[in-house]
């Protein structure tokens, strides 16, 4: 190792010991002779203090030290003088005298100071991420995250889950919003899609005996974003065999009073308070009720149950999935299926936290026959669902069991325990509200030559040219 010591570990215990630190020049202070400057890395910061008495060469190299500049620092802790302690860090009490400065790599001024409360455009900020998440208070967004993901895998290991993935370069089987499409080099004119969900793959997962499968999933959607939206985004995505909605309402109430206890020292009251579809859509005017003035707990968790099974789409003229056609109906409602169908009400579930939806899922259909009622409402004749899905509809004539699950959004999930107002916040590398990235200038051009390969054409607009007047 190159260092003895973090920049955040130094206290009075060390004094006298001769350590070596290495991180970035976070302030640089020249105080007639005396030369300070705080060293930080993801740890904390360290006051360090370059004195000409001690070693006037290193002295001299402190001299030419900016900030970001990345050193290593060789020297004595000793404590800081009476009047100088700085109760607000942790190294507070000690500074090191240097003995020696290694330059491992200079810096170029950075196009925003590295402070915590300074106003930057986001703009910025994700174009230069790298610099962004040097902050303190950028950067613990991200131990948050990893806490929250090592507090879900603990607690699923205990529940006998099996942690698998699934693909990302499969089907497109379109499941409400537009697929990303891949071009697939091998078969001219064929496309791989970027899975919106890995909804069909979890329920093959049930088929093959697996009963308790659990995913820290990527997942794909071209749609329009807004502040809880990405083009990609993660989810805990969880199925189970042999269950019914009270054993989903169980685990998730779980999982979510171990995340509150553990990250944010609150205790969840449990169970989650139910209310009907209707219902809040009545009192509410929508179906993700935020009841927070109900129950009085900054964090209000509200399960929405007995939504329809289907809607109907005006413009088209047809019936669609209200959540997506793999949804089972309500054992009481198999007769109106065709009939009534929007009299038909749907196992399905949603989690709502303070107003906004963090979770989604539902008891599947496990059976062929009913599976293809389901599509013929909603216009995908037989040809048409083996098309799409003829992979599922397979393995459902091979023992399907009864099986539901449930799909969170990590990424909506961490912004409200970061108390942040947009996913981008809780996102290493995210993108922006045009769906592109400052920092890589994605999506870019391609080379003609790849576009040859693929088989691939693109078409320009010419712009019309504005008549002379």
């Amino acid at each position: 190792m190159l260092r003895t010591h973090n920049c955040g570990q130094l206290n009075a215990q060390d004094i006298g010991k001769e350590v070596t630190l290495c991180g970035w020049v976070a302030k640089r202070r020249d105080h007639g002779k005396l030369i300070f400057i705080d060293i930080r890395d993801r740890y904390g910061l360290t006051q360090v203090v370059f004195n000409p008495k001690e070693c006037a060469e290193t002295h001299q190299k402190a001299n030419t030290l900016r900030n970001e500049f990345v050193i290593k620092i060789q020297g004595l802790v000793n404590s800081r003088p009476a009047g100088t302690i700085n109760s607000r860090l942790s190294t507070g009490e000690v500074e090191i005298v240097a003995k020696d400065l290694v330059v491992l790599n200079p810096s170029l001024t950075p196009p925003f100071e590295i402070e915590e409360d300074i106003e930057v455009t986001e703009e910025m900020r994700l174009k230069y991420r790298y610099l962004d998440l040097r902050r303190s208070s950028v950067f613990n967004n991200f131990i948050l995250r990893h806490n929250l993901y090592k507090i879900i895998r603990a607690f699923l290991d205990q529940k006998d889950f099996i942690e698998s993935e699934t693909p990302i370069l499969t089907k497109s089987t379109p499941e409400g919003a537009r697929d990303y499409l891949v071009p697939a080099r091998s078969s001219p004119g064929k496309f791989f899609a970027l899975p919106q969900s890995p909804q069909l793959f979890k329920q093959i997962l049930m088929v093959s005996g697996m009963e308790r499968y659990y995913q820290i999933a990527k997942c794909f959607r071209d749609e329009d974003l807004r502040a809880d939206r990405q083009p990609e985004f993660t989810q805990l995505d969880l199925e189970m065999s042999f269950i019914e909605e009270e054993d989903i309402f169980s685990l998730t109430e779980g999982i979510m009073q171990i995340i509150f206890k553990e990250l944010k020292g609150i205790e969840i009251k449990l169970p989650f308070p139910r209310i009907k579809y209707l219902e809040a859509q009545s009192k509410f005017a929508t179906d993700k009720p935020d009841f927070r003035k109900e129950l009085n707990t900054d964090f209000a968790f509200v399960w929405v149950i007995d939504f329809p099974l289907f809607k109907y789409n005006e413009e088209e003229k047809r019936w669609e999935s209200e959540h997506h056609p793999f949804t089972a109906p309500r054992q009481e409602d198999l007769d109106s299926i065709e009939k009534a169908p929007d009299k038909v009400k749907a196992r399905s579930y949603d989690l709502v936290l303070n107003g906004m939806e963090i979770g989604s899922g539902s008891i599947r259909i496990h059976d062929q026959q009913l599976q293809e009622r389901i599509f013929k409402v909603i216009g995908i004749n037989k040809q048409q669902a083996h098309q799409r899905f003829g992979f599922l509809l397979e393995a459902f004539q091979f023992g399907a069991p009864p099986h539901g699950g449930i799909a969170f959004g990590l990424d909506r999930l961490l912004a409200i325990l970061a108390g942040k107002e947009s996913i981008r916040e809780v996102i290493t590398f995210p993108k922006t509200q045009a769906a592109s990235c400052p920092l890589t200038g994605a999506p870019s051009d391609v080379d003609e030559k790849q576009l040859k390969e693929l088989e691939i054409s693109i078409k320009t607009k010419k712009k019309r040219r504005k008549k002379n007047v």
